[in-house]
């Protein structure tokens, strides 16, 4: 029986997007993209998500996936060849998707928009401030820039050393490591006029980022957010249930919780749980546009509190 189609919720300048739509491109998915606003709202969205923000979010029928941990999980599950994960690697570029993915990610963040500055629209930095909790401050960005100049380079030196032997991917082989690091040089790329110049210091990390641009994106096929919210509506998520006998707070299927981001975003989404593990949970929730869909989310990174 063939897999259903992964339906990617993203918008084409979005690092953590980049991240997914390499994996496609790495085991050769075909996979359906709606295309979704920067800022909010997602009307389309928000009934399969119960709320999340942050992006992207990949849908298999009615079957949510938020987070780039938990969507990368579960395209490993469902499509384990070519492997993320080459002999020997099974945790580490777990671990170091916690540095890309925050303050290497924070890093380019603060050094991007401080490059652009003035030219970040109102309506954008007033989205970001609701989505941190916090003043989303681009003078004080602008104002950083020589520090985060540092920053980036120190960061990039990281990737240039780990090739120094030659090797063409971080671990030898190409893994979840090379994705992870790749995203923040892909991102500052967008925006940095002088990024050609920055890279001429990292001669092996800029014949890696071209190595890993050459991957591409898979076979992508646009689909509009009603047509995904039709697909969710219509199906019945397939998850199983099951529970984890050392869950260190002693939770269980059927248990109400909420879950959210423990750094910015920290919007609760409200479910029965479905299953979980050490790296995942997932919880079950109805909306009148959609009826019953499984929200999927990391642990890592993540908080679990009584809904």
């Amino acid at each position: 029986m063939s897999q259903p189609t992964p339906i990617l919720h993203h918008f084409d300048q979005s690092p953590f997007s980049e991240k997914i739509r390499i994996i496609f491109g790495f085991k050769k998915l075909a996979w359906n993209s709606v295309r979704i606003s920067r800022i909010m709202p997602r009307p389309d969205l928000v009934p399969m998500t119960g709320g999340y923000r942050r992006t992207p979010t990949m849908q298999i029928g009615s079957d949510i996936y938020c987070d780039t941990q938990i969507i990368i999980r579960e395209l490993e599950r469902r499509y384990p060849t070519p492997t993320l994960f080459p002999a020997g690697n099974a945790g580490m570029p777990w671990a170091l998707g916690m540095w890309t993915d925050r303050p290497f990610f924070q890093n380019t963040v603060s050094l991007v928009f401080g490059f652009i500055g003035d030219k970040v629209p109102r309506d954008f930095i007033e989205d970001r401030e609701k989505l941190r909790g916090g003043k989303f401050d681009v003078a004080a960005m602008t104002a950083a820039l020589p520090q985060m100049r540092d920053q980036f380079r120190a960061n990039v030196d990281w990737i240039e050393a780990q090739l120094g032997d030659g090797r063409p991917w971080l671990f030898g082989e190409f893994s979840l490591a090379d994705v992870s690091a790749y995203m923040n040089v892909w991102y500052a790329r967008q925006s940095l006029a002088t990024m050609d110049e920055i890279m001429k210091s990292f001669p092996r990390a800029a014949a890696w980022e071209e190595r890993v641009r050459t991957i591409g994106h898979g076979t992508r096929t646009e689909m509009s957010s009603a047509a995904a919210l039709e697909i969710a509506a219509k199906a019945r998520p397939q998850s199983p249930v099951f529970g984890d006998p050392t869950d260190p707070n002693g939770r269980k299927p059927g248990d109400v919780v909420a879950v959210m981001p423990d750094d910015y975003g920290k919007i609760p989404v409200h479910g029965e749980i479905v299953s979980l593990s050490a790296q995942h949970i997932a919880i079950r929730r109805s909306d009148e546009r959609v009826g019953e869909v499984v929200v999927h989310f990391p642990r890592a990174g993540f908080l679990v509190v009584p809904g």
